[in-house]
């Protein structure tokens, strides 16, 4: 039996259409956007570094073409000069010491704040008894509290670890006892139904639906732990990047200054971005409308 040619040829025809449909198509994904053709991950890191290296290119091309002085705005050049005349073992220092003062400041007031915040949120009598005096206190700046701690701590690390420790308390407190308040009243009312106890309705209920709101309250006070952190320093201070900042001022050196603060943004930032990280794994559970943002 011998093979039909019109049908080899519509065969052959076939063949180089498809040919060029798959050429045409991988011609089409090569011209589509560079935007489409990033993935997720990438796009958001070059969105993340985008303001950034804008505003350090806008300094730069300001301070080179005289627009701005460079004793009120250094240039980021002169910025890095002056951290490599500082030294690597002196900048090291600055931020080994205002990193371990923020580290076991944070430590103590999260951990405080998330105990007052879990009796306040599960207790109403502990709520009307405490709740009005921690919001008076909460609006107490920062620098108010320096003399009185300085009179009855003395000068030393006690001062500067209270100092954080009130500034990380108080979001962290806010973020526990909202979140326990605000968890749906229908869960309890199956977990009791369930006959669960209090410590397994705790534990099995009320903690992980408040969890969002308390690493929420994290966050926060871990970005003003850095805030109180500087506070402490800028009085009675030998070491730490506030102490950083208060030698530029006083020898009106403004790289200084800037490169004091370029470190605490720096810092603030991978601090934050590893209690992000943690609240991703902390929270997988959550079904939410949340776009996903791996290089945050």
């Amino acid at each position: 039996m011998t093979a039909d040619p019109t049908i080899l040829l519509d065969y052959n025809h076939a063949s180089q259409w498809g040919a060029a449909l798959g050429g045409r198509d991988e011609s089409t994904a090569a011209a589509k956007p560079l935007r489409e053709r990033l993935s997720p991950r990438t796009r958001a890191l070059v969105l993340a570094w985008l303001l950034p290296l804008a505003a350090l290119v806008a300094a730069e091309l300001a301070g080179r073409l005289g627009w701005v002085t460079s004793n009120l705005l250094p240039t980021p050049s002169d910025v890095a000069r002056a951290l490599v005349d500082l030294g690597w073992h002196t900048v090291a220092a600055h931020v080994a010491a205002s990193t371990a003062r923020v580290a076991a400041g944070y430590a103590i007031g999260a951990g405080l704040g998330i105990a007052a915040g879990s009796l306040v949120g599960l207790s109403t009598s502990a709520r009307s008894l405490l709740d009005p005096t921690f919001q008076a206190l909460r609006a107490i700046p920062s620098l108010a509290w320096v003399p009185l701690l300085l009179l009855w701590l003395g000068i030393g690390e006690a001062p500067k670890l209270a100092m954080i420790a009130i500034g990380a308390f108080f979001p962290v407190y806010m973020g526990t006892a909202s979140g326990i308040r605000g968890v749906d009243r229908k869960l309890v009312e199956v977990a009791r139904l369930m006959r669960l106890s209090p410590f397994a309705l705790v534990r099995r209920v009320l903690l992980p639906a408040a969890l969002p709101s308390v690493m929420t309250g994290l966050r926060n006070g871990l970005s003003l732990a850095w805030m109180f952190m500087v506070a402490g320093e800028l009085i009675a201070a030998s070491s730490g990047l506030g102490y950083l900042l208060t030698d530029g001022r006083e020898t009106s050196r403004a790289d200084l200054v800037l490169a004091a603060i370029v470190l605490l943004a720096v810092l603030g930032k991978l601090s934050d971005t590893l209690v992000a990280r943690l609240e991703r794994r902390l929270l997988r559970w959550r079904d939410s409308f949340d776009t996903p943002l791996e290089a945050r």
